[in-house]
């Protein structure tokens, strides 16, 4: 699915000022309607669904943002500020007032504003399961949105947090008259409503509707983020069991070594879950994935050669793969989102690797070491890369880091088993390796927020 229709919200924080008017949303193309009114067929609300995804797809989102922060806030790539972005991020030093975590929050909460409408459309015409189906991608993208909030403004890391530390809003209801205002829920409360969201998204969703497309979220998907979050969370049994959904499915595959490199340019490959879609009249342009870590007028984000060197010789997603060196001899992503004009490379969101990586984890954490061995090496031996004598915690997030570097997971792999952020080049490197429970291991709330919202606390150290 190509995006189909742009900003259909204006406001950002609809859920907690109530700042717009109905006029400010537009569920279809043609006109501007009452909410209540403009949703009334299966074509409408494809209409609203198409924006939600619109609205992932931006650069304070998964066009770009969210993964960057990531890569940045650990020990993979640094900030040249070439164009001056993404400094404060690469420095782990933001403020209350810095833009990137006013847009980041801004823009999930809206994204989450899109998903409410859609669980909340009644009396809609059309087939039920066409409906059920729509409105469960809406639950899997609420879960998906809080999630991802958590991950950056929870302070589960933070001062010796927990499941009872500070979370985000779940917000449930676009607009609700009693609940302009929310507080934030706890981490734990958060944790069990993103797993109730993805198993109603699951309930509603109709396996026969999944077209064969990954720019939507399918059945496949929601089992996919489940094993995700769970792992997250540590909930090996549910990410043990989730992963193993997706993978007996057998639609998926982890492509060759010498389909790798090839595959950031291929929509819907038979390794990818959820992707994010771009075409090359409807994408971030300069403002996208490629054009921040390629050697470009932007191109800020740089590898750093700790990363490179933990790549062997003739694995494909070391040096002269996905990474190549620029003319300054600065190492540079070059083979994930890798189309500069026209920028139209899709941007994955989840793939079958993770999935599998997900597996081998959650099941060494179950007790069964040897069957997560093998799994562990599904992945090297499709990257023309050694296997790994036996499956450890610590060989288990060294694979995750190779495979995944560049798609935002490596700061969260950190955080969430408890590791202080690595120095490994303290020249290039602006943050000072914050140990884990750091203040900075989450964002601050931004200021607009706290003073519309004295229900908000903010977080420790800002």
């Amino acid at each position: 699915m190509k995006k189909l229709i742009k900003n259909i919200f204006i406001a950002a924080v609809l859920v907690f000022a109530a700042s717009c008017s109905e006029e400010d949303l537009n569920p279809t193309l043609a006109q501007d309607k009452d909410v209540d009114s403009s949703i009334s067929t299966v074509d409408d609300l494809s209409a609203v669904l198409s924006g939600a995804y619109n609205r992932i797809s931006l650069n304070d989102y998964y066009g770009r943002n969210i993964i960057i922060y990531k890569e940045l806030m650990a020990d993979n790539a640094y900030s040249n500020a070439n164009s001056n972005r993404f400094v404060n991020a690469a420095a782990m030093d933001f403020t209350i007032e810095s833009a990137d975590p006013e847009d980041t929050w801004a823009r999930i909460y809206s994204v989450i504003a899109s998903a409410n409408i859609l669980i909340a459309a009644e009396d809609i015409e059309g087939s039920s399961s066409e409906i059920n189906h729509i409105k469960g991608q809406a639950y899997a993208i609420r879960a998906l949105g809080h999630f991802d909030l958590l991950k950056v403004f929870g302070q589960q890391h933070v001062n010796g947090g927990s499941e009872s530390s500070l979370g985000v809003p779940y917000v449930t209801e676009f607009r609700d008259p009693e609940a302009l205002f929310p507080s934030r829920n706890t981490v734990g409360e958060v944790k069990s409503k993103v797993y109730e969201d993805l198993n109603m998204a699951k309930s509603l969703m109709t396996a026969s509707l999944n077209d064969g497309s990954s720019q939507f979220i399918t059945t496949y998907a929601v089992d996919a983020l489940l094993s995700r979050a769970a792992v997250y969370f540590g909930d090996f049994a549910i990410a043990r069991d989730a992963a193993k959904s997706v993978i007996d499915s057998g639609e998926f595959s982890i492509l060759e070594a010498s389909d790798f490199v090839g595959s950031f340019n291929i929509d819907s490959s038979s390794n990818s879950i959820f992707e994010i879609a771009n075409s090359d009249v409807d994408n971030q342009g300069i403002n996208g994935l490629a054009n921040i870590y390629q050697d470009t007028n932007y191109g800020d984000v740089v590898v750093l050669e700790d990363l490179v060197n933990t790549y062997e010789a003739t694995d494909v997603r070391g040096l002269n793969g996905v990474i190549t060196q620029d003319a300054g001899g600065r190492y540079r992503n070059t083979g994930k989102y890798p189309t500069l004009a026209s920028f139209e490379d899709n941007i994955p969101v989840i793939r079958y690797e993770e999935v599998v990586l997900n597996y081998a984890e959650a099941l060494l954490e179950t007790s069964d070491a040897a069957t997560a061995l093998t799994f562990l090496n599904m992945i090297p031996a499709k990257r023309n890369a050694s296997a790994y004598a036996s499956a450890t915690k610590e060989n288990i997030l060294l694979e995750r880091r190779k495979e995944l570097a560049f798609e935002g997971f490596r700061f969260d792999d950190l955080a969430r088993t408890g590791q202080d952020i690595p120095l490994v080049n303290s020249v290039l490197q602006t943050h000072d390796g914050p140990i884990y429970g750091s203040f900075n291991y989450a964002f601050p709330i931004p200021s607009a927020e706290v003073l519309a919202n004295s229900n908000v606390a903010q977080n420790a150290g800002y």
